[in-house]
């Protein structure tokens, strides 16, 4: 991805936990449009509220690499900021699924909680 990301934020979602292998996943959105190079592997799982997601990870190491949500796919991309490999990434701006949060992971200052997914 090249440019500034719309936002950042953090996902404690059990669905994310499984996925990630991690106790929450981090995300960027970008806009479209966007380009991929090389192949990837498709997972389809449909949200609390009913929208459907589209995972997309290699298909060669399983590294998660982005996801897009049905009827959104004209207006962002979300990216997972651990495959930047960027130390200084920003902070992430919102926490969501801040109810399935493990009691032990601290968010930084300035975090906006979000109980479950804002509408």
């Amino acid at each position: 991805m090249s440019g500034n990301p719309l936002g950042n934020g953090v996902c404690h979602c059990l669905a994310c936990q499984r996925r990630t292998g991690s106790v929450f996943a981090t995300l960027a959105a970008f806009p479209v449009p966007y380009e991929v190079t090389g192949r990837a592997t498709e997972f389809v799982r449909t949200g609390d509220r009913g929208s459907r997601i589209r995972f997309r990870f290699c298909p060669i190491c399983g590294t998660s690499l982005f996801h897009t949500e049905e009827g959104q796919e004209s207006s962002f991309v979300l990216v997972a900021v651990g495959g930047f490999a960027d130390p200084d990434f920003p902070p992430p701006q919102d926490s969501v699924y801040d109810s399935r949060r493990h009691g032990w992971v601290r968010l930084p200052p300035g975090t906006i909680a979000h109980e479950k997914d804002p509408d």
